[in-house]
């Protein structure tokens, strides 16, 4: 692993720091101590979510499945050794988020989940990123099934993935039953899941519960819906906590979408809710007991898999130190995966350009308020198709561009998801009634809209006026919209555009569109892309 900057004098008052914040992540249930029940089972879970390609070490040398496999191997080994079992599943959502990853349709990702031992995963949203060939051949690569009861095939009402699997653990019985958010309807890239339905989780868990009870003595899903608190999930379809709620008989779920860590269960119904944040910073782990029919949770953790946080030396420079123990990367892992990794760093670190500031696009802004980087993705989609103007959705902004350089890479990891550039020539009344939808989508959404090249004020979720280069809108007169394809399909519930007879898709993909403008309009002074135009005014 590569090795951490020791090089400087760091007071032991920090070191303490560190050491307090991993013992933060770990919690006993109810301070359960208690020694095992020796006619009980005892089942570990381990679980991950919302991975999105981050199947190698990061630049400070944190998470990665090599130290994860390290982790794992150990926590196997100590629970077989007390004669205890173990399932380690994850919350789906493999796909998108990291070039080196995406360019390779998450080959290394699958294959390193096989080593892993994953025993099963919920199907995510973002599976849905690649074309449904994609997605087969990497279930056909995976050694575990994609669970998910609520994905059929619009016109059969077949199941398009195993609904659930059963578990036999040496007499104890577990069912792991996958359920994917039905947003995924919108938020899924249209042209992938034409012909797709994705029903309510809770119906079809409530149907299947008789059935895994038959089956199982424990019921665990494993799910890809969020976890909202108290089931407060705004504009989102209902998550783990409603499902926890509205079906009776789930003792376990395994969350993801969401992306939040729960560093302590959430408790509903009688079922626990477990999420560990994402893209492998934690590896969660809950022991549990069996016994007369009650599961029983003992000791539950996110453990940290090689954090670190940036310190202030006595020397007054900053300096990055290990949050606990340092995990070593696996061997076998890293043979695994170090040519994939070298074949994706040869393709994504060319430069591209420089930028005099950062460019924001954490999912905290740009779902949030209007950034730099929103309005400089939406001026490069006018330029490349010489457009009036332009919309952007939130959700299609999936990282910042730091100041300094700018590499392929990191505009692969603005716009991972391979999008058409396209364009369509709307009347200026039928343009008005597409920015009066699209410019009321609420914040904390994907579908929140970012633009170029008009002005509207707003209030209370109503336009009172709208200027496009300028000068003011006349319904009479056309005007050419830019966007992406996944948004004029109707993505994010935008309206759809794509049956329009004057769209016309340009053949690039975002990130190459954005590429080509950074190039050209280096170095990117941020001020020059100051998000100014759109007012938005609470209703009188």
């Amino acid at each position: 692993m590569t090795p951490y900057p020791f090089a400087k004098r760091v007071s032991v008052s920090l070191i303490l720091l560190c050491s307090m914040a991993l013992a933060a992540c770990s919690l006993l249930d109810n301070g359960n101590t208690e020694k095992h029940n020796a006619n009980a089972w005892h089942l570990t879970v381990l679980h991950t979510n919302d991975h999105h390609g981050h199947f190698w070490r990061n630049g400070n040398g944190e998470w990665g499945m090599a130290a994860r496999k390290t982790l794992i191997d150990r926590i196997r080994a100590e629970v077989t050794e007390s004669g205890g079992h173990v399932l380690l599943l994850s919350g789906g959502d493999i796909n998108t988020g990291v070039p080196e990853s995406d360019l390779q349709d998450a080959v290394p990702d699958f294959k390193g989940m096989n080593l892993l031992g994953y025993d099963a995963m919920a199907v995510g949203n973002h599976e849905f990123d690649n074309p449904m060939p994609v997605l087969r051949m990497q279930e056909r690569i995976a050694t575990f099934p994609f669970l998910a009861a609520n994905i059929r095939d619009e016109a059969t009402g077949e199941r398009l993935f195993q609904p659930y699997t059963v578990f036999r653990l040496d007499g104890l019985k577990v069912a792991v039953l996958g359920l994917t958010t039905d947003d995924t309807q919108k938020i899924g890239n249209q042209e992938n899941v034409q012909g797709i339905v994705f029903t309510r989780p809770e119906v079809e868990a409530r149907a299947l519960l008789p059935e895994l009870k038959k089956q199982a003595d424990v019921v665990i899903a494993t799910t890809h819906m969020g976890h909202y608190k108290n089931g407060r999930h705004g504009s989102n379809a209902p998550g783990d906590v409603t499902l926890a709620r509205n079906v009776n008989g789930i003792d376990l779920i395994v969350g993801g979408h969401s992306q939040n860590p729960l560093f302590e269960p959430d408790r509903q119904n009688d079922t626990w809710i477990l999420q560990a944040q994402d893209w492998g910073r934690y590896l969660g782990r809950a022991d549990f007991e069996y016994s007369n029919g009650q599961l029983k949770l003992l000791n539950y953790q996110l453990i940290p898999v090689n954090h670190t946080q940036s310190v202030m030396s006595v020397d007054g420079d900053k300096v990055r130190l290990p949050v606990g123990d340092i995990i070593p990367e696996n061997p076998a892992m890293l043979a695994l995966l170090t040519p994939y990794q070298k074949k994706g760093e040869a393709e994504v670190l060319q430069q591209v350009g420089y930028t005099d500031g950062r460019l924001m696009g954490e999912r905290k802004e740009v779902r949030f308020g209007y950034t730099n980087l929103g309005r400089l993705i939406a001026l490069a989609q006018m330029d490349m198709v010489g457009a009036d103007l332009a919309v952007v959705s939130a959700g299609g902004i999936r990282a910042s561009i730091q100041k300094g350089e700018i590499t392929y890479r990191d505009i692969l990891s603005v716009q991972p998801f391979g999008n058409g550039i396209a364009y369509v020539d709307l009347s200026g009344k039928a343009l008005k009634e597409y920015l009066g939808n699209v410019a009321e989508k609420t914040i904390n959404s994907g579908g929140f809209a970012h633009f170029a090249g008009v002005e509207m004020r707003m209030r209370g979720g109503s336009l009172e006026s709208i200027n496009v280069a300028g000068k003011p809108l006349k319904d009479n007169q056309t005007y050419r919209l830019a966007l992406n394809s996944f948004s004029a399909a109707g993505g994010d519930d935008y309206p759809v555009l794509t049956s329009n007879p004057t769209y016309i898709e340009s053949g690039f993909t975002d990130a190459s569109v954005l590429r080509e403008y950074i190039r050209k309009h280096s170095p990117v002074h941020i001020a020059d892309y100051k998000p100014d135009g759109i007012v938005r005014l609470p209703a009188e």
